[in-house]
């Protein structure tokens, strides 16, 4: 076996837990350090999962020889700066979805990976999970023939905090960013391509963000995309793709545990792979693979996969009248 692979993690909040949780099924993985704004944070989350490199600051963080990648695990409207400092310094980076919260922003990141050669790639860790897998099997197999139809819904209700970063614009809150871009992915993934159309409809709330969204996209050749988003209503998170000799049916697709086939005149045919860890580890594994390999991108979630799909999010949300503060300053950083 190959030398550990180290990591470090920027930010300590309840997602960068799940990720060090789910390290911790990896055998050839540790989580040497990690970096928080302030040191009490920092170092309470150290104790908790008994790391050995403790950092009060995100650029100590990120300067830390003892590195080979970082997991970006801060608010949405960080992850641009985030990712930014740390591909400067030469570290890989797996950065939280959404990859950042406009497609200028996107455009910057990925302009420092390339220009650094450094490996960058954002976590859309359901791609990984084994029962994914199978479904991409499947549609390379063309077990339901030619997909024409998909839906797919992520929506939970979130209690009522305006502060909070799923309704403060301020922390670009709201549907679509938090849980929209994992069914705008999985369509991605399904049809293989970009949408040539998206038509959106949303109910923006009292503090201006979209607490429910509707899409539908079209892709060549006529396939349509039915698309649904909430952080104020619960949905069944299920996704079915129809195609034109039989059907697919993922439940709890974005944290997906099993998936079942249906082949016109077969028994259907259930799935349900072996699943380690929390899921998280999965994508841990494919950034070391990757980088092990001298790899800048990963071919399951290539750059121009997260450029496609904040670029689908941007037009959505100009559809629907969600701007965000930061909007303005990316553009602008951009021109310079």
């Amino acid at each position: 076996m190959s030398s550990p692979f180290r990591w470090g993690i920027l930010g300590t909040g309840n997602i960068a837990k799940k990720f060090a949780a789910g390290l911790a099924s990896v055998p050839d993985a540790t989580l040497v350090a990690v970096g928080s704004r302030t040191a009490a944070s920092a170092a309470a989350f150290a104790k908790e999962f008994k790391i050995a490199h403790v950092h009060d600051s995100y650029a100590a963080l990120a300067s830390d020889s003892t590195i080979d990648a970082i997991y970006i695990a801060t608010p949405h409207p960080l992850h641009r700066e985030n990712a930014v400092l740390c591909l400067e310094h030469g570290k890989a980076v797996l950065c939280e979805k959404p990859f950042t919260v406009n497609l200028a922003e996107a455009q910057a990141v990925v302009a420092v990976a390339r220009r650094k050669k450094a490996f960058c790639m954002e976590a859309l860790w359901t791609r990984f999970l084994p029962v994914t897998v199978q479904v991409r099997q499947w549609l390379d197999q063309q077990e339901i023939g030619e997909v024409r139809m998909m839906t797919a819904d992520f929506g939970f209700r979130a209690g009522w905090n305006p502060t909070s970063r799923l309704l403060d614009p301020a922390l670009a809150g709201g549907a679509l960013l938090d849980v929209g871009c994992y069914t705008l992915a999985y369509a991605r993934m399904v049809f293989g391509a970009d949408p040539q159309r998206i038509q959106a409809m949303a109910h923006l709330g009292e503090t201006r963000v979209d607490e429910q969204i509707a899409m539908t996209a079209q892709y060549a050749g006529g396939g349509l995309a039915n698309l649904t988003a909430a952080v104020r209503t619960n949905t069944n998170h299920d996704v079915w793709i129809y195609g034109t000799t039989g059907k697919i049916h993922v439940p709890s697709f974005w944290n997906g545990r099993r998936a079942t086939l249906f082949r016109d005149g077969k028994e259907p045919l259930p799935c349900e792979p072996t699943f380690g860890g929390n899921g998280y580890n999965y994508q841990a594994v494919e950034v070391a693979t990757c980088v092990r390999a001298g790899k800048t991108e990963s071919a399951i979630v290539p750059l121009a996969t997260s450029l496609a799909i904040m670029e689908s999010m941007d037009a959505v949300r100009k559809q629907i009248g969600l701007v965000y503060p930061m909007d303005t300053s990316a553009t602008a950083k951009k021109a310079q």
